[in-house]
């Protein structure tokens, strides 16, 4: 039945291009000049007083191509390169990478940025997820604990060997069968982290399930952790480094990216609790001044932006607050500087008494 639904809707989508393309071509054929319209989105605004539904998914205005200027010329003949090499996935039935569809026509891309705008505009344009058009983002996510699924025909056994890491898989929409005998899920930030998990054998002594998107997390693994929350209706807890970029991916998570604000409510994780690491945690787990790093001037300029978005004073003033302290205090510090007790202090009793305490914010 889900295999037949996703023919239809593959069929739907190839007739909509189809539609599409006769429309310029007869709007060419008369000596018209095509114009386009694509909406336009947004997951936040820059205006913490602003009474405004940037949370929401309804376009926020609308952006008109047209051949009538040259700079927009371009960005058509870019978007038509690039539909056409989705037709041929889609008729083929074959996945491709962004940068596969970059590299078959790299002089006339120029950019990898040239076409990440034009797969955008063709979800826009068509009302649907990447994935709908077999582009899919080549996974950089890892796994373990106390889970086990099947995705395309293939078995995931992760209880089988509960702190031996597994790739997320690329084609999240077939995953399938998914079993968890876990009692919450923990994303967190860095590889080194995770390892560090890993070789602690956490999952084996926390009845739980790991993520980690190796940093800046890709497609991959949003939609695969947005589904493990769908499924399994788990709590979630991010663990990331104290400073601007770790606050940044904390974000990403929970609330999504600007650039794909388009697909925001099949990427974002809107119950994600922050676990840490907060300000206040070098303080309370006495990380030593020489782990303490002062913020950059990058930094500064970084952490006073995203004090000004929407959703911090909307929905997360207690996540407000912990930046506006970090600024204050002038320093961040990694998650690693929790190692400075012991090799496995992390995991022994940071995060377990964090979980028991309930000390992350919502």
């Amino acid at each position: 039945m889900e295999g037949n639904f996703q023919i239809s809707e593959t069929t739907n989508l190839l007739r909509k291009i189809k539609e599409f393309t006769r429309s310029i071509v007869e709007d060419l054929a008369e000596g018209k000049s095509p114009e386009i319209s694509i909406n336009r989105f947004r997951n936040y605004c820059n205006d913490p007083e602003a009474d405004c539904f940037c949370s929401s998914d309804e376009p926020k205005g609308r952006e008109i191509l047209t051949l009538r200027k040259r700079s927009q010329t371009y960005r058509i003949d870019m978007l038509l390169r690039v539909l056409l090499i989705v037709q041929q996935l889609l008729q083929e039935n074959r996945h491709g990478s962004k940068r596969d569809i970059y590299y078959m026509h790299p002089s006339a891309f120029k950019a990898q940025s040239v076409v990440d705008r034009a797969i955008a505009d063709i979800c826009i344009l068509f009302q649907c997820s990447r994935y709908n058009l077999n582009v899919v983002s080549v996974g950089n996510g890892l796994v373990m604990g106390w889970l086990k699924f099947r995705e395309a025909g293939r078995k995931f056994d992760c209880l089988s060997s509960l702190n031996t890491a597994f790739p997320i898989p690329v084609l999240v929409e077939e995953v399938e069968d998914i079993v968890s005998l876990a009692e919450y899920i923990l994303v967190v930030e860095k590889e080194t982290v995770f390892q560090r998990l890993a070789n602690d054998m956490f999952c084996k002594t926390n009845r739980c399930i790991v993520v980690t998107g190796r940093g800046y997390p890709d497609v991959s693994t949003r939609r695969f952790l947005r589904l493990l929350m769908e499924k399994l209706q788990l709590p979630v807890h991010c663990l990331v480094d104290c400073d601007p970029y770790g606050f940044e991916i904390l974000a990403t998570y929970r609330f999504g990216s600007m650039q794909m604000a388009y697909d925001i409510e099949s990427l974002r994780a809107p119950e994600m609790k922050w676990l840490g690491a907060f300000p206040s945690d070098s303080d309370i787990y006495g990380v030593p001044q020489q782990c303490l790093l002062p913020l950059t001037e990058e930094d500064k300029k970084r952490t006073e932006a995203m004090l000004l978005r929407c959703y911090l004073k909307r929905e997360m003033p207690q996540w407000r607050l912990e930046l506006e302290t970090m600024l204050k205090r002038g320093v961040k510090f990694e998650i690693e500087a929790l190692s400075v007790h012991s090799l496995s202090f992390l995991s022994e009793v940071y995060i377990p008494s964090k979980i028991r305490s309930e000390g992350s914010f919502h």
